[in-house]
């Protein structure tokens, strides 16, 4: 855990930060059992107050700060242009005065003799199927990750796995599935100790693609050591070494506790340009710029992409040596002194009593052998060939002499794992234990996450309008086939192999050798649906009343509108967009497959138990859909929102992927997306999605895509704008003309002379006007064939090029040939409350609102430009906007977050699943007593995730 020292310097804007107390409730438990209608009341009355140690945070004496302060509670929000910000952050300085970590490796104590150590699976591949699984290999003092997929930090988190000793993390391959991961586990171990944390990375020698992309929006990249090995491009002849195989086992670490090699394998392809290895290399670089390991040896180039390496690990524990016996020395004649320590190192010494040769084995108990642990990630059946190929795996075979191979995990896929040749050669290891942890589809019928499946259980017995059951649940029909089909691949292994499926936290015993062999006491038990509602019903029995009430609710609304408040009449007035009765006129006769909002992460900085980071997918139904911003564990989120072939589906038909900013947060799963796409519409006419994002997000993705091919087009957010738009829509692109830069930016926060000018219009690099005109009009058209007018990206106040977007829907005409107005979404990203979000936000539908922070930590959320709850309500008040729905919460407040009920007349707290159709905003902000009820006897401040989310200074 962070020390309140590491906060001062992660945030060195600050004066020292004082403390809060955390371990007050938001809800008071009643002493007595009450109906459903006191305990509501009850829950809505006076809040607790803060202890006063948080009126003085973050004390500063900007005058930003003082404008904020003295607007007071109750001044109107057409005064948000005088709301204070952090402008070093929002241009990007403000990290400058960070001091300098020590970057130093550390050096731990390892003791071989009296080690624990075993092999533990982190995720099977999720319960999605969307990520690689991880596998952990543990010593009492280090810690080695294999692979680093999506939601490793996420488990880690959920199942208290400490993550401060892993000193070195190996990928099998470098891609999204592998590595999606990556960012934010670094980010986090960055934060970590007054020093901060450096690891080392390995992997085949694409490794360097996928860290330089990565090094646009990971500040710490400097902590990390990138250690490549295997074969490098080159198209120079003179470098072409001789021809040897490439196959023997490259040495990456090797210590008292542990021996790591690594076996490259090539898919066999046809020969293209040649891969040379470069000479050994011992620097150590502290830069994304990787040593290359390997020997001098040749090998060709496969048609596609670097990341089509994949690795072989090898991980052999040394032998430990039998105790020395004194008392046997004796009767061998031996005197006590130096024959008794060359025994000890293994040397024949002659008796001093008898003419006899004294052996170690005379005097000293047997040897442990040292296991070994075998990592096989066979992609392909390409990869397949090669791998029966490797010569130098012979000596771990069953019938080579002194094979210690204890276990073999394979993360292999169950296409390769069940074609014939890959099972003869598993034989060849005779009683080794072999880990199938491949993707397996019946995954997903035991959630991973089950504190987030626990949590949307409660929601869905709750709400089913608004949060649906999971997508895999409906599947528990056809599990017994499922299940069928994989036994039987299964069985056919087993008739020759001990082979057992992976499961979660599964453990394999390495050390003491006594115990030797599975250890499946920390497998999670499985908890299902009606376990944890009967759990509910005992807690808060008012709970069955509450979700009768929320259905009649629902109901109601879909049937009338008697029940909903009318408004007042001047301001029918001034919004002619509202109907009489206080609807917004784009609802009139809607269908309910018009739109529906999926928040599928809400929370902010990185993954929790409760929330995952920030993704929001727009469903548009037979029209398509949209993604604004892709944070780590999107895809996962979608898999268990629609089930594994519908989240195929909506990944298959996204028209379009909207990018907020570069914090990784925001987008670290974006790249994993893009692969599935990629994979799904192999052989199938279609063009590359589009995706709009800030230019720091090109550079990302132009450098990763040298790994594997995203078949994706990229649009600025900057062309995006409305002025950008109409200067393109007035301007034909001309051939004498081809360069350009962003149109002026005119508005009232980034105009001429105000405090953002000089930021927003800092000189960029210049654009091509004939490159982006193609791509702004198969934007147009991809909207219209969507049944949208227009997306609109506005400039927001967060970090350099943070932007907030505007969705508006085509007109549609009724059945009685009324022309109906189209709905309008506006999504802020992060941001500061500005004039740019409210104007943006005239009449909007439904307005999503980040609120980081509760209204006491205002100064904290000036600091780090963000805003609170409050705020965030006032933003959509100030603009009319019908329905205002808040996310992206710090995740200090694990569950639900803290706000003032006075404020949500028209607001609704988002969670993780929850699914919002446009035909249900009337209902939306009535059901939000409900929620405070399920979660009335919460902790609202959880102050390990409180001080993990400030730690994270790049978001």
């Amino acid at each position: 855990m962070l020390q309140s020292s590491t906060l001062r310097l992660l945030l060195p804007s600050l004066s020292p930060l004082t403390t809060p107390s955390l371990s007050y409730r938001f809800f008071c438990k009643p002493r007595t059992s009450h109906s459903l209608f006191t305990v509501l009341a009850f829950s809505s009355s006076s809040r607790p107050r803060r202890n006063a140690p948080f009126r003085h945070l973050g004390r500063r004496n900007n005058s930003s700060t003082r404008e904020t302060r003295d607007r007071g509670k109750d001044k109107p929000m057409e005064k948000v242009d005088s709301v204070g910000f952090n402008k070093k952050r929002a241009e990007g300085r403000d990290s400058s005065g960070l001091p300098k970590k020590n970057l130093q490796l550390k050096v731990r104590k390892l003791n071989p003799v009296n080690t624990i150590s075993y092999v533990q699976i982190l995720g099977t591949g999720m319960d999605t199927q969307d990520t690689s699984p991880s596998v952990l290999l543990f010593f009492d003092n280090q810690r080695f990750i294999f692979n680093a997929g999506e939601g490793l930090q996420r488990f880690c988190t959920e199942h208290k796995i400490k993550l401060s000793k892993i000193d070195h993390i190996f990928l099998s391959r470098v891609c999204s599935e592998t590595a999606g991961g990556l960012p934010g586990l670094l980010l986090t171990l960055a934060g970590m100790g007054e020093e901060g944390m450096t690891v080392n990375i390995w992997g085949p020698s694409d490794l360097k693609y996928l860290i330089d992309a990565m090094g646009s929006f990971i500040p710490n990249a400097a902590m990390v050591h990138t250690r490549s090995f295997g074969p490098i491009s080159s198209t120079d002849e003179s470098t072409i070494l001789g021809q040897n195989k490439f196959s023997d086992p490259i040495v990456l670490v090797d210590n008292e506790v542990v021996k790591i090699s690594a076996i490259i394998l090539q898919p066999n392809h046809s020969e293209g340009p040649p891969l040379v290895t470069s000479e050994n290399q011992s620097q150590e670089r502290m830069s994304h710029s990787p040593d290359y390991l390997g020997s001098s040896n040749t090998l060709k180039q496969p048609n596609g992409k670097p990341g089509d390496m994949s690795v072989l690990y090898i991980c052999e524990l040394p032998e430990i040596k039998g105790k020395f016996d004194p008392e046997k020395a004796k009767a061998f004649g031996l005197k006590p002194g130096p024959k008794y320590r060359e025994l000890q190192l293994g040397n024949p010494v002659r008796s001093d009593m008898q003419n006899i040769l004294v052996h170690p084995s005379d005097v000293m108990d047997p040897s442990v052998p040292g296991p070994i642990v075998l990592l096989v990630d066979c992609p392909t059946e390409s990869h397949l060939e090669t791998l029966l190929s490797v010569q130098s795996l012979s000596n771990y075979y069953g019938d080579s002499m002194g094979n210690n191979v204890s276990c073999i995990i394979h993360l292999s896929p169950a296409s390769v794992i069940s074609c014939s040749n890959y099972q003869k050669w598993m034989k060849k290891f005779g009683s080794t234990q072999h880990i199938i942890a491949g993707h397996e589809r019946k995954n997903i019928e035991i959630p991973i996450l089950k504190s987030s499946a626990r949590i949307a259980a409660r929601l869905n017995y709750l709400c089913p309008q608004f949060f649906p059951a999971p997508g895999f649940w409906s599947l528990s029909n056809r599990s017994s086939s499922i299940s069928d089909s994989s036994a039987s691949r299964e069985d056919s292994i087993l008739e020759h192999c001990q082979t057992i499926s992976a499961e979660n936290l599964l453990k394999f015993t390495l050390r003491p050798y006594a115990h030797l062999g599975l250890d499946r006491s920390l497998v999670p038990d499985t908890v299902g649906t009606s376990e944890t509602i009967e759990e509910l019903l005992s807690q808060i029995p008012e709970v069955v009343e509450a979700a009768q009430h929320v259905r009649q609710l629902c109901l109601q609304s879909s049937q009338s509108k008697d029940d909903i408040p009318v408004v007042d009449r001047k301001i029918l007035v001034e919004e002619p967009w509202l109907c009489a009765d206080g609807v917004p006129s784009c609802l009139e006769d809607i269908r309910r497959d018009d739109l529906e909002i999926v928040l599928l992460g809400t929370g902010s900085s990185q993954p929790s138990k409760y929330r995952n980071v920030s993704s929001i997918y727009v469903n548009l139904f037979s029209k398509g859909g949209l993604l604004l911003d892709c944070g780590e564990g999107t895809l996962g989120q979608l898999k268990r929102r629609y089930g594994v072939d519908g989240a195929d589906d909506a990944v298959r038909s996204l028209r379009c992927i909207w990018i907020s900013h570069i914090h990784a947060d925001h987008h670290t799963g974006l790249a994993r997306i893009l692969a599935l796409r990629r994979d799904l519409l192999k052989g199938v006419p279609h063009e590359p999605v589009l995706v709009v994002g800030p230019r720091q997000l090109k550079r990302y993705l132009d450098a990763y895509q040298r790994l594997e091919n995203l078949d994706m087009q990229f649009l600025d957010c900057r062309h995006t704008t409305i002025a950008s738009l109409e200067a393109y829509e007035h301007d034909e692109p001309d051939k004498n003309d081809k360069e350009m830069t962003a149109p002026k930016i005119d508005s009232t926060l980034f105009a001429e002379g105000s405090r953002m000018q000089s930021y927003f219009k800092r000189p960029g690099s210049p654009t091509n006007k004939n490159v982006v005109y193609p791509i702004l009009k198969k934007l147009k058209r991809v909207m219209q064939e969507a049944g949208l007018e227009s997306l609109i990206s506005l400039p927001v106040v967060h970090c350099p090029q943070a932007f907030g977007v505007v969705l508006k829907a085509a007109e549609r005409v009724n059945s009685a040939g009324k022309v109906i107005p189209g709905w309008k979404m506006v999504y802020s990203g992060d941001t500061r409350p500005c004039p740019e979000l409210v104007e943006a936000s005239r009449g909007a539908t439904v307005l999503i609102h980040e609120a980081t922070f509760e209204d006491a930590l205002l100064e904290e959320a000036i600091s780090r430009n963000h805003s609170t709850t409050k705020e965030a309500v006032e933003v959509g008040d100030s603009a009319n906007a019908y329905r205002i729905v808040l996310t992206h919460f710090s995740q200090r407040y694990p569950k639900i977050p803290v706000f003032d009920e006075t404020h949500m007349h028209k607001t609704c707290i988002a969670f993780d699943m929850m699914s919002i159709n446009i035909a249900d905003l009337p209902v939306l902000p009535r059901v939000v007593p409900y929620l405070k009820l399920l979660f009335r006897d919460e902790m609202i401040v959880d102050e390990s995730d409180d001080v993990a989310d400030v730690a994270s200074t790049a978001f």
